[in-house]
């Protein structure tokens, strides 16, 4: 095991038969508990495709503590479509945390609370068959 996210539900892996590759796994394929303080959270740069580009005209739009965020879908053909991703950071309970999300639809609706002392944000990418597109900065309300 090389390293962890930041909870600790999938872990960076060397699988034996991967040689001089490594890739994340769920922890719910492990039969082992693992000391989670034993092992170092890693973030691991996200393949990066030029096949597609990232989505335009993206807008989010708070209504209370629920931020919807919408952007124009990107056309491509269905063998190569794998939605999109959101990396947020979001205000629950008064702690900012990460929300890592994945949707086929041109639209996401986040809960963000008011009264965390850091500002809530995210990224949005377009999901290929290769990679990701460049991400894109939302534009939190």
């Amino acid at each position: 095991m090389r390293g962890r996210n930041w909870n600790g539900t999938w872990y960076w892996i060397h699988p034996y038969n991967l040689e001089g590759a490594n890739c994340w796994a769920s922890e719910i394929v492990f039969e082992e508990r693992v000391d989670l303080s034993q092992v170092p959270v890693v973030n691991i740069p996200l393949p990066h495709t030029t096949f597609a580009g990232p989505p335009g005209n993206v807008r989010a739009v708070r209504e209370g503590d629920r931020v919807t965020v919408t952007w124009d879908d990107v056309p491509l053909s269905e063998d190569k479509r794998r939605g999109y991703l959101i990396e947020a950071m979001v205000c629950q309970n008064g702690v900012v945390i990460p929300f890592i999300v994945h949707t086929d639809t041109a639209s996401y609706t986040f809960k963000d609370e008011t009264g965390c002392g850091e500002k809530s944000g995210g990224l949005l990418y377009t999901a290929e068959k290769h990679g990701y597109s460049d991400p894109v900065v939302i534009p939190w309300p």
